[in-house]
C-alpha cells in the first residue's frame, strides 16, 4: 500500500504563520506528497520538501510565480495517475477547468485529478473525471479550518479520506 498526502494552498506567510502540526505529522509519514499550489514563499517550499523527504509533487498556484515548478505535472503511485494542477481561474467552470486539464494530460490508465485554489475541500466526479481538493492545509481563508486528504492506494483500488482539525 502507498499512502499520499495530499496538500494545497499554504499561503504562508500571507495568510498563515507555519503548517499546524498534524499536517506536518502527516506528511512526515506518508510515502509521498502532493502540493497542489499556494504555498506563498521559497521557505515554505523548502520546508514542505524536507517534511516529505523528497518525495515531493508540487505544482506553481497563482501566488508562486517566482517558482521553477510546472502548472500541471503527473505522478504515478500504486497503479494510479495523479494530475496536479492549482485549479487557477475563477470559481465558476472550476470543476470542468480542472476535469478538462485531468483529460487532455492523463494516460490510458486510472487518473484522478489534484487541484487547490478555492480552498474547499472536494471529492467529486465530473464526467468520469474524479476531483480531489484537499482545501487549505492552514485555514487560510476563505477556509477557516486547516484540511489536508490522504489517499491510500493499493493494487489499483484508491481509498480517499479528509482530515482535519
Amino acid at each position: 500500500m502507498v499512502r499520499i498526502a495530499i496538500i494545497a494552498d499554504t499561503h504562508i506567510p500571507s495568510r498563515a504563520e507555519a503548517i499546524p502540526e498534524w499536517i506536518r505529522e502527516e506528511v512526515e509519514r506518508a510515502d509521498h506528497t502532493i502540493h497542489a499550489g499556494d504555498f506563498d514563499a521559497a521557505e515554505t517550499l523548502d520546508e514542505v520538501r524536507a517534511l516529505a523527504g523528497g518525495e515531493l509533487t508540487a505544482v506553481t498556484g497563482n501566488m508562486d510565480p517566482q517558482f521553477d515548478l510546472p502548472s500541471v505535472t503527473t505522478v504515478e503511485r500504486g497503479g494510479w495517475e495523479f494530475v496536479v494542477t492549482h485549479g487557477t481561474g475563477d470559481i465558476d467552470g472550476y470543476e470542468e477547468r480542472v476535469a478538462g486539464v485531468v483529460r487532455e494530460t492523463a494516460g490510458d490508465g486510472p487518473a484522478v485529478g489534484v487541484a487547490g485554489h478555492t480552498h474547499q475541500v472536494l471529492d467529486t466526479e465530473v464526467d468520469g473525471v474524479r476531483l480531489l481538493n484537499p482545501g487549505s492545509a492552514t485555514g487560510a481563508e476563505p477556509a477557516g479550518t486547516a484540511t489536508m486528504m490522504v489517499a491510500e492506494v493499493d493494487d489499483g483500488d484508491i481509498d480517499v479520506a479528509v482530515h482535519d482539525e
